[in-house]
């Protein structure tokens, strides 16, 4: 028996060749501009691309607080019906988040599905997870995401039937029984990921015991983390011009310009808004960065707002507990904007402009994680017997070795070293400076 993951993308698959049409809609609150929701749409037409779909149309509306009912007032719902009708939309997607009531009440009077921005995201991570916890945990964002909006229809409550955006994961069966069905599912997928993270917890006691820096790659979708790491490390991940084209993490080992090993991990990308549900249900993955050493925040230094794109990371960060990780601001695409990409370095102070196509600015971004790293490490002091060849082995492996001097005991070594490094090798240690 397939699982409604499974079932999301052999559907998927299918409607690929046949594109949806799509009519977008924005409502500028009390506490925002014309300008913010025009941009915060433009980023709506690009995610509802990557899942798959047209936009066709667009309409906005200025409101003090949102209608109860229908989210925007009965004109402009009969507004919006009118262009439905007169582009032959499939589908509305609100930019603002929609309760089931008014999901319920736009799809009676339009005639045609309506949903928000949190189901398109949702959608695009259930068209490109591709590793079993990724699955996993798309699944459970998509049941906890479904399980409200679960209601009776004209014919035995069967609804979201139809495919398309928003419509991708579980389907429906009878209203008595749908509820218990994705409550154990959720319960299932609960105990699953809770195995998987127990073995990702055993992989990372693992690094942490091999005395390695471990340095977390995050940032705003579509910044360009994976060029990054595939340029650092060859590490051959996807990348394309698309949102969320990477969602597995990756970790591979990158040597620094003293020498220094440190673990480099790509991260999921984020974004404004970023649906709880897939926060939540990712918390696992996102782990790493709460974790690490250092964080450095890839910034796409040719986007539209990128000081808005690092506010959004920031408030994600914040979620998940990464907040207090030391943070290096990297201003990727220079070799697009190479002006912009200046005055942000000069705006944030000890920042670096990279471009990840090019390599230029690479040399200068490896100088500073290794000085930051660095600064994060103790400098010991030991004396290592001269037949302890092995031993000097591991402190050059492990950590970055200052100065040495040789002694009648032995040769007499300072280095920063990594805590679990230094408290492997207690015994040879003279005394920390």
């Amino acid at each position: 028996m397939s699982t409604p993951y499974q079932e999301a993308l052999g559907r998927t698959l299918i409607e690929r060749s046949i594109r949806e049409k799509i009519v977008i809609v924005g409502v500028t609150l009390d506490k925002h501009t014309d300008e913010q929701t025009e941009e915060s749409l433009d980023e709506l037409e690009r995610l509802v691309d990557t899942a798959g779909a047209d936009v066709v149309a667009r309409l906005t509306q200025r409101r003090q607080a949102p209608d109860p009912a229908t989210y925007i007032g009965k004109g402009k719902v009969d507004e919006l019906k009118a262009t439905c009708l007169a582009v032959d939309a499939d589908t509305v997607v609100f930019d603002n988040e929609l309760s089931p009531a008014q999901q319920f009440n736009l799809e009676k009077t339009l005639g045609r599905t309506a949903i928000d921005r949190t189901a398109v995201i949702l959608d695009i991570f259930a068209q490109n997870s591709h590793t079993l916890e990724g699955k996993a945990q798309v699944e459970l964002a998509l049941m906890r995401y479904r399980l409200p909006r679960i209601r009776r229809g004209a014919s035995a409550g069967l609804t979201q039937q139809g495919g398309g955006i928003g419509t991708r994961g579980p389907g429906e069966t009878k209203l008595e029984t749908d509820r218990r069905r994705i409550n154990d599912r959720i319960a299932k997928l609960e105990r699953e990921l809770r195995e998987l993270q127990r073995t990702r917890d055993e992989q990372r006691k693992g690094r942490s015991r091999s005395g390695l820096a471990s340095v977390t790659i995050v940032g705003y979708t579509n910044a360009g983390k994976s060029t990054l790491l595939n340029y650092l490390t060859n590490a051959g991940v996807l990348v394309e011009n698309r949102l969320f084209a990477t969602l597995d993490p990756t970790t591979r080992r990158l040597a620094l310009p003293g020498g220094e090993p440190v673990l480099l991990t790509d991260t999921v990308g984020f974004i404004k808004r970023l649906p709880h549900t897939l926060i939540e249900a990712f918390k696992s993955t996102l782990e790493v960065a709460t974790e690490s050493d250092l964080l450095l925040h890839v910034v796409d230094s040719s986007a539209v707002d990128p000081e808005s794109q690092i506010v959004a990371v920031r408030e994600v960060l914040g979620e998940i507990g990464a907040n207090k990780v030391p943070e290096l601001l990297v201003f990727n695409k220079m070799d697009a904007d190479p002006d912009t990409a200046k005055r942000m370095v000069y705006e944030h102070e000890g920042s670096v402009a990279v471009s990840a196509a090019t390599g230029a600015g690479i040399d200068e971004l490896l100088r500073t994680v290794a000085d930051r790293v660095r600064s994060l490490t103790a400098v010991v002091e030991l004396l290592v017997p001269y037949e302890r060849g092995d031993v000097m082995a591991s402190i050059h492996r492990e950590g970055e070795v200052v100065s040495t001097a040789h002694e009648d005991g032995g040769i007499r070594v300072r280095a920063r070293l990594a805590d679990a490094s230094r408290g492997r090798l207690t015994e040879f240690v003279v005394s920390p400076s």
